[in-house]
């Protein structure tokens, strides 16, 4: 078969199973398709779950991410106190909600900042995002933020993003963290404040039981540099004290806030032991079965 015929049946399948999918979610049906995960013993109680998210960026055709698909669902077990999301491009959102394993759930990289459907050229809504089945989605990130090759996207249009994710049913996880310089400036806490106050400001007490912050120190990002387990937990706590300080003891006890400057593997178990490190954003080693040793890396 030759590469366009390939890709053709590839492009069809994935119309197909996002199809699939979407009538028998509406008629109440069974969603066929989509194996059962293979639960494992939980991990050490920290009093909160551990939240491990993969973002797969702007990577893979309908064929490598099926093939994707298929080694996720042969990888091993998941820890029954860890949450799982992968978040892919919106073109591959259905044949994941097909066809991934059960107990990994689904998300986004991105919404608008609009509440309902309507004049938003090649915008994709949040509530779309909830009704094709999704459950979380990436705000902020520092891709995002920073803009590539168009303006990057605002503290205060980060916050209202998130508000309308979490106003249309969906989870969010919202990213805060500093560049190089500024960390050598020694202000990486005054950037982090700086891009937490709008969301403050955007979100009732309640709302904040839909957030979960990663901190993604910018210039650890693809670099393949990283914070050590002491740099990171520092921000983290200090991130905490600020949700203590400004929002509430309560809030900041309960919000998870996970690490997101190039976790995998190596370090994850380093990185996860750390008290105020809650999880993981991972980017290159979400597209590899290393993702697995990410997942596992938590504290037993």
């Amino acid at each position: 078969m030759g590469s366009d015929n390939m890709m053709i049946v590839a492009t069809a399948a994935a119309v197909g199973a996002g199809m699939s999918y979407f009538l028998a979610a509406k008629s109440g049906g069974k969603k066929k398709g989509r194996p059962a995960g293979k639960p494992a013993p939980a991990g050490k109680d920290t009093g909160r779950r551990y939240l491990i998210g993969g973002n797969w960026k702007c990577n893979g055709t309908m064929e490598s991410n099926a093939e994707r698909v298929k080694m996720f669902n042969e990888c091993g077990s998941i820890p029954a106190n860890v949450d799982v999301i992968i978040t892919v491009p919106f073109i591959h959102i259905p044949m994941l909600l097909e066809g991934l394993r059960s107990d990994i759930e689904v998300g986004a990289q991105n919404c608008g900042n609009h509440t309902k459907c309507g004049a938003y050229t090649g915008e994709i809504g949040s509530d779309q995002l909830k009704d094709i089945g999704c459950t979380w989605v990436i705000v902020a990130h520092s891709e995002r933020r920073e803009g590539f090759g168009m303006v990057g996207e605002p503290d205060k249009l980060c916050a209202e993003k998130a508000k309308s994710a979490i106003d249309n049913g969906l989870k969010v996880m919202f990213c805060v963290g500093e560049k190089k310089e500024e960390r050598e400036k020694g202000v990486t806490m005054k950037v982090c404040a700086a891009q937490l106050e709008p969301l403050k400001n955007a979100l009732s007490t309640e709302d904040w039981s839909k957030i979960a912050i990663a901190y993604e120190p910018v210039w650890a990002i693809g670099t393949g540099l990283t914070a050590t387990p002491e740099m990171a937990q520092e921000t983290h706590k200090q991130v905490r004290k600020w949700i203590s300080d400004n929002v509430s003891p309560a809030v900041a006890k309960a919000v998870r806030i996970q690490y997101g400057g190039s976790m995998k593997g190596a370090n994850a178990k380093d990185l996860l032991a750390q008290p105020d490190i809650d999880g993981g954003l991972i980017g290159g080693a979400s597209l590899k079965d290393d993702f697995f040793n990410v997942i596992n890396g938590i504290p037993k």
